[in-house]
C-alpha cells in the first residue's frame, strides 16, 4: 500500500497511543498515521488466533478494502451455506449467496491471525510503530497520558485509545469495567485438520446463546456462546464437545481449547456508557460494540476506528465528536438488537423461527442476510411483514414491542 492520506485533515506532530493491534486498533494506527500522526501501538501479542467464528461479513470488507488491498489476499472460506438445528426437528439449510450483485456480499470465514495480520501490517506501512509490550498502567493527565509497560518502560502521548477488548486495561483506568451481566462466555475448540464451506448454528433458550461451527481454510472454529451471569465454563465446554463428536466424523482431528468474554450490552447500559473522555477513547470491544444477537463485533470495531480516527483528526475537542458519532450509528443499531435479542433465544420464537426456516423461502431469505451481515436490524420487522410470513412477522412484533 502506498503512504497516502486517508483522512482529510492532517495531524501531523500528534502523539497517539493506541493500546491493542487487532481490528480497531490496526486500522485507527493506519487512518492516524496516514494522516502525519506519531502513532504507537503496543500489543504483545498480535497478531494472533482468536477464539472466534471468524466470519467476517461484507460490510468489513467493504469497509477496510478501499484503502487496504490486500485484505482481499486474505486466505478465507466463502461460505455458501447455513445449517440451522433444532432438537427433534429436522435441519434448516439457508443459501447464504447474495440474491443482488455487490462486490462484497458474502460472508467469509478467515484466520484472525491473517486477517488481524493484513490489517496490522497496513498500519506499520502507513508510519505507525510497533511496540511488542504489555501495558499495565494508563495514567491520563490534563497535559497528556502516561503509559507504563511490563518491562518497565514508559511513554507519553497526547491521547490514548483502547483497543484492548472485553478486558481492557484502559477502560479499567478510565472508565468503569464491564459487570458480569454484560458480558458472555465464548468458549469452544478450533478443530485442527477439517474444514468445509457451510456453518452450522444451534441456538439455545437455556442458557440463551448458541452453538456454532466456522469453517475456516484449514480448521474448525466451533463453540458455544451464552450470557456469564447465566452459566458456567465446564458445563458449555461439555455441550461443545458432546457437539464437536456429532458433527466431526473425521479421527484425525487435533482440538485446541479456547475461552473469551464477549460484551452483550442492552438498552440501558448502552444509554449509560461513556466512550470517551479528555484525551482517551474506546474503540470496538472495549467500548462494548458487539451485536448482542450474534456477537459478531469486527465490523463495528473497524467502524468505531474510522468514527475515532476521524474526530481525532477533525475536531478539537475529540471525545465528545467520537461519542456523538457512536450515538448517532451504532448505539442505534446495538439497541434495536438488544430489543430483538429479548425475543429471539424464548423457546418459543426459536421453535417458530426452525419450522419458517425450513419451509419459507421469504424467512430464509431474511435471516441469509442477517448472518452474512446485508440486513440491519433497522427494517427487519418492516421485512419480516413484506415477506407475508404474518404469523412469524406478529409474533416477532409482539414480542419485541
Amino acid at each position: 500500500m502506498t503512504r497516502r492520506h486517508i483522512i482529510d485533515n492532517p495531524v501531523p506532530g500528534l502523539d497517539v497511543a493506541i493500546v491493542g493491534a487487532g481490528p480497531a486498533g490496526a486500522r485507527a494506527a493506519c487512518r492516524l498515521a496516514s494522516a502525519g500522526a506519531r502513532v504507537t501501538l503496543f500489543d504483545a501479542t498480535h497478531p494472533r488466533e482468536k477464539p472466534c467464528g471468524g466470519g467476517v461479513t461484507g460490510r468489513a470488507l467493504d469497509l477496510v478494502a478501499p484503502t487496504t488491498p490486500a485484505i482481499a489476499s486474505v486466505p478465507a472460506v466463502r461460505v455458501e451455506t447455513a445449517r440451522f438445528e433444532s432438537e427433534g426437528r429436522p435441519d434448516a439449510i439457508v443459501d447464504l449467496a447474495p440474491r443482488r450483485p455487490a462486490s462484497n456480499a458474502a460472508l467469509v470465514v478467515a484466520s484472525r491471525r491473517d486477517f488481524d495480520g493484513v490489517l496490522l501490517a497496513a498500519a506499520l506501512e502507513a508510519g505507525a510503530r510497533l511496540r511488542r509490550e504489555r501495558v499495565v498502567a494508563v495514567e491520563v493527565r490534563s497535559d497528556g497520558v502516561e503509559l507504563r509497560t511490563a518491562t518497565g518502560g514508559c511513554t507519553r502521548a497526547s491521547l490514548v485509545i483502547a483497543a484492548d477488548g472485553a478486558n481492557s486495561l484502559v477502560r479499567r483506568h478510565v472508565a468503569t469495567p464491564f459487570a458480569r451481566h454484560q458480558l458472555s462466555i465464548a468458549t469452544g475448540y478450533f478443530v485442527h485438520g477439517v474444514s468445509t464451506r457451510e456453518i452450522v448454528i444451534r441456538f439455545t433458550s437455556q442458557p440463551p446463546g448458541y452453538c456454532w461451527s466456522f469453517p475456516r481454510p484449514d480448521h474448525l472454529a466451533v463453540g458455544i456462546c451464552a450470557p456469564a451471569d447465566r452459566c458456567d465454563v465446564t458445563s458449555l465446554r461439555r455441550d461443545v464437545e458432546d457437539w464437536i463428536g456429532r458433527q466431526v466424523r473425521a479421527t484425525d482431528v487435533r482440538l485446541e481449547r479456547y475461552s473469551w468474554p464477549i460484551p452483550s450490552l442492552d438498552g440501558s447500559d448502552i444509554d449509560v456508557e461513556r466512550p470517551a473522555g479528555d484525551r482517551w477513547l474506546l474503540l470496538g470491544d472495549a467500548a462494548g460494540l458487539v451485536d448482542p444477537v450474534t456477537r459478531e463485533g469486527i465490523y463495528f470495531a473497524l467502524q468505531s476506528a474510522d468514527l475515532a480516527s476521524t474526530a481525532i483528526a477533525s475536531e478539537r475537542d475529540p471525545g465528545s465528536a467520537y461519542a456523538a458519532a457512536l450515538r448517532d450509528g451504532i448505539y442505534g443499531e446495538l439497541r434495536r438488537a438488544a430489543r430483538f435479542e429479548r425475543a429471539f433465544f424464548s423457546p418459543r420464537f426459536l421453535r417458530l423461527l426452525h419450522d419458517a426456516l425450513r419451509q419459507r423461502p421469504g424467512v430464509q431469505a431474511v435471516m441469509a442476510d442477517l448472518v452474512a451481515g446485508r440486513q440491519p436490524y433497522r427494517g427487519l420487522r418492516r421485512r419480516l411483514l413484506a415477506t407475508m410470513e404474518l404469523g412469524l412477522a406478529w409474533r416477532l412484533l409482539s414480542r419485541t414491542g
